[in-house]
């Protein structure tokens, strides 16, 4: 789902500076020294297509994996409509996990040689325009007559403009925006932690060690204050990102590799304990294919942190990976609509519903992305880096 002035050293690591990026995985540039062969791509654009997957995974599960509100949408159960697929579509909040990792390669890797405001200024505007966006076209459309599906107050749906509606107790508008409250949480950790004294290998490599450690005590403690600063279930996967970035800037960065391990042993151990339902007719019976899943996830990322998947640059990826945020935030509840549209009242067969339903979201992804975050992510960055410049700027004593 989703990536900051002066260059820091890390101990063991070449000083490569990194250029910023509004969008997801931002450009990259080879530390000298870490790698062998030619020069490669500066854009990692095996990562947009693989956040494309990890997005078509979770839209796979709303649409046919799970109960709830999609049922409506169907006319009944899409264990019904999918009497085969629905088990494995029932593995796709997994999605979210790999989503994860790729957050932590692109956090640390966005924002590597970055202030503090700098960073702040590139996640502000990455998230918000298509966020705010989504917020208001969702509750929109819940509130036309004929919809089905019940709207949130007006008050709620100021309140989820702030990205804060889950910590302040209101109604969410979009069902997986506690995805972006987690993310929210590791950009804070980090940037205190990391970005604020100045990013440097040693840092990352002591803030993944420390996280870890106080996520797993947080979890043993069983403190509902500390899971929701240390995200016990979620830091493995965060951590074991940033640790494949350490690798991508050197392959042989031990440390780097022990974070990614420790987040893979960890990470699948809490991806079993939250989804394994041995009874349950929707999937997640199979703890095998759950650590299977997660394992495939760390090792594109880590496919990529090695530049294995170099070759793939085809510049359908970079457009994939842009499609990726704005579809993930609509997908879940305009697609109830255009599922009951196509199925319940033109009939459409399931089996030809959902791909349409998945292209038709697509597409809306698409006009979001053109209408809203290329024109509005590079103004409010822009905005907000200057708006941080004139607060660092001494303010001169009027003459006379």
């Amino acid at each position: 789902m989703p990536g900051a002035a002066a260059v820091a050293k890390g101990a063991g690591a070449a000083s490569d500076r990194t250029p910023p990026s509004g969008s997801g995985p931002g450009e990259s540039r080879p530390a000298s020294g870490t790698r062998r062969g030619g020069p490669r791509p500066t854009r990692l654009r095996a990562l947009d297509g693989l956040r494309l997957v990890a997005a078509l995974m979770v839209a796979l599960y709303h649409y046919g994996g799970r109960e709830g509100d999609v049922t409506t949408a169907w006319g009944s159960s899409p264990a019904h409509q999918f009497p085969v697929l629905h088990e494995w579509f029932a593995y796709g909040p997994l999605g979210v996990q790999i989503f994860f990792v790729i957050s932590g390669f692109v956090i640390c890797m966005s924002a590597w040689g970055r202030s503090l405001s700098a960073f702040f200024a590139s996640r502000a505007s990455r998230l918000m325009p298509a966020y705010w966006c989504a917020v208001v076209l969702i509750t929109v459309v819940f509130a036309l007559p004929g919809v089905v599906y019940k709207t949130v107050s007006a008050s709620d749906a100021l309140l989820n403009l702030t990205l804060l509606q889950m910590p302040a107790g209101g109604e969410r508008v979009i069902g997986v925006d506690w995805t972006l409250w987690a993310e929210i949480r590791f950009y804070a950790l980090f940037a205190v932690c990391v970005v604020l004294p100045g990013v440097t290998r040693r840092r990352v490599v002591l803030f993944g060690a420390i996280w870890t450690l106080g996520a797993v005590v947080a979890d043993a403690a069983h403190s509902a204050l500390l899971d929701q600063v240390l995200m016990s279930h979620y830091a493995p996967f965060f951590v074991g990102g940033m640790g494949l970035y350490l690798v991508h800037r050197n392959h042989r960065d031990a440390l780097g590799w022990g974070l990614a391990a420790v987040g893979f042993l960890l990470g699948q151990h809490y991806a079993v304990a939250d989804l394994w339902h041995p009874t349950s007719h929707f999937g997640y019976r199979h703890t095998l294919v759950i650590i299977a899943i997660v394992a495939l996830g760390f090792a594109a990322v880590a496919a990529v942190a090695l530049d294995r998947l170099r070759w793939a640059h085809w510049r359908w990826l970079t457009t994939a990976g842009a499609l990726t945020y704005p579809f993930y935030l609509i997908h879940e509840h305009l697609g109830w609509i255009v599922i009951g549209g196509l199925h319940r009242t033109l009939g459409l067969p399931a089996a030809a519903t959902l791909p349409v339903t998945l292209l038709v979201m697509l597409v809306l992804a698409w006009i979001l992305h053109r209408v809203v975050e290329r024109p509005l992510t590079p103004r409010l960055r822009a905005r907000l880096a200057g708006a941080a410049a004139g607060v660092r700027r001494p303010v001169r004593p009027e003459a006379g």
